[in-house]
């Protein structure tokens, strides 16, 4: 950032109006003056930030959606049918929120293989590394949770494979199985677990988990290449 953009912002009607309120000039002006390495500018050091991006899209369409949609077996697949087919631009949101989940979990992926490839996992960086392995770990939840959401067939046994998965584990299955439902037979009851698991409880999750994740980076700065 030149000389004379950073003075720009600095300078601006906004920020003056933001720091009389929140006193937030001092640290914008840091921030700023914070030196980017050049091999840090590459493509594939772009990941995370793009993975960042993905997130907000899918918060912002998922608001939408979470609008419209009806969390019953009766009322899944006739609410993404009137988003697809009534609402304005639904099918446009729906199309973004689909593709941004599947370019998340691509970009996660991507991102991971290039903080390890670097050694950007090494100390002291082993505690960012583990909250990026939760966060993807996360991520997956999130994609498998949001498959399950129009309840059709595919939903349905992908919820019954969940199902059937967790309650195999040894010792605790029986416990994860009755989270989802107290009946051996999927429904609203299951499909209202998914629900909330996809639109609060992940979601929150992981905006914690990233602002933890941004805030190592920032102390830490990124790690320099094997």
């Amino acid at each position: 950032m030149t000389d004379h953009t950073r003075k720009k912002i600095a300078d601006s009607k906004l920020i003056a109006w933001l720091d009389e309120r929140l006193r937030v000039k001092d640290y914008l002006v840091k921030a700023m003056d914070t030196p980017v390495k050049p091999w840090s500018r590459k493509w594939y050091y772009c990941f995370g930030g793009l993975t960042l991006t993905m997130f907000l899209l899918l918060v912002i369409t998922g608001i939408i959606l979470f609008q419209h949609y009806s969390p019953t077996t009766e009322g899944a697949a006739k609410s993404v049918a009137f988003i697809m087919g009534s609402v304005w631009m639904g099918w446009l949101i729906r199309g973004i929120h689909h593709w941004a989940a599947n370019f998340m979990m691509i970009l996660v992926v991507a991102h991971m293989l290039r903080v390890f490839l670097t050694g950007a996992y090494k100390k002291p960086r082993e505690m960012n590394w583990v909250i990026g392995v939760i966060l993807l770990l996360g991520t997956g939840t999130f994609f498998l949770t949001g498959y399950i959401m129009p309840w059709d067939q595919r939903g349905y046994e992908l919820a019954s494979a969940v199902y059937g998965s967790l309650k195999s584990l040894p010792l605790v299955g029986n416990w994860f199985a009755g989270l989802i439902s107290s009946s051996t037979t999927l429904g609203n009851e299951a499909l209202g677990f998914f629900f909330t698991l996809h639109t609060v409880v992940l979601p929150l999750t992981l905006f914690a988990l990233l602002l933890f994740h941004f805030v190592m980076i920032r102390r830490q700065h990124i790690a320099d290449p094997l």
